[in-house]
């Protein structure tokens, strides 16, 4: 922009060359801001790429102003150059592909060039910005889903929490009933136990007592 500017625009006087440079800077601007506040808002994404929009319609329209005010012609598909013009900017997006030509390009050939890149950013920003657009109806944004997805865990935690504190009079019912059979086990085994004490112990005793009857008698 600055080349251009220099090499066809009056250093002073002419408001254009602010509005051009001012235009470009902002459309880029806006566009970088937009991108890294897409990490964390997509309504301010949208927000700034219009305003890159804006800039670039801007800009494209200074380019208009200048290739008519001067008599030059604008390129349409017709003319023989428009087309490999397209090819060149339709795969060359960075500043270095275009410097060379810098100092080689005429007035209109290098407005005409402008004037395009302005269609296709236009054009890539506004397809970018309908998909954009559409994720945010049928989604929300990124703030919108962050807090539909803590919404949800707390609904899935809720849910979760009202299942175990309804469950739990059963468990503890469960709990009690297998106390009271573990307990009736329990004394049925002492019960069961005592009694084999006690028979033991009675023949134990009979035992003896038969021995001393034995004894006394001098039977061997």
């Amino acid at each position: 922009m600055n080349v251009f500017c220099s090499r066809f625009l009056p250093p002073y006087g002419d408001r254009t060359v602010d509005q051009m440079v001012q235009a470009a800077r902002s459309g880029k601007q806006n566009i970088v801001e937009g991108s890294e506040d897409g990490k964390t808002s997509t309504e301010s994404e949208i927000r700034l790429l219009n305003v890159a929009r804006s800039s670039v319609s801007e800009l494209r329209q200074d380019y208009d102003d200048f290739l008519k005010a001067r008599h030059l012609k604008i390129w349409t598909p017709a003319d023989k150059r428009f087309q490999p013009m397209q090819d060149f900017t339709k795969v060359h997006n960075t500043l270095s592909d275009y410097e060379p030509y810098f100092q080689k390009w005429s007035a209109e050939e290098m407005a005409n060039v402008g004037l395009t890149l302005c269609y296709q950013v236009d054009a890539m920003m506004n397809k970018y910005l309908q998909s954009l657009e559409q994720t945010f109806i049928k989604e929300g944004g990124i703030k919108e889903r962050m807090h539909k997805a803590r919404t949800d865990y707390r609904r899935q935690q809720d849910e979760r929490l009202a299942e175990l504190e309804h469950n739990l009079p059963l468990l503890q019912q469960q709990l009690t009933a297998a106390q009271q059979e573990a307990n009736r086990w329990k004394t049925a085994y002492e019960d069961l136990k005592q009694r084999a004490l006690n028979a033991y112990y009675r023949q134990q005793d009979e035992i003896q007592a038969l021995k001393q009857c034995l004894n006394e008698n001098g039977i061997e």
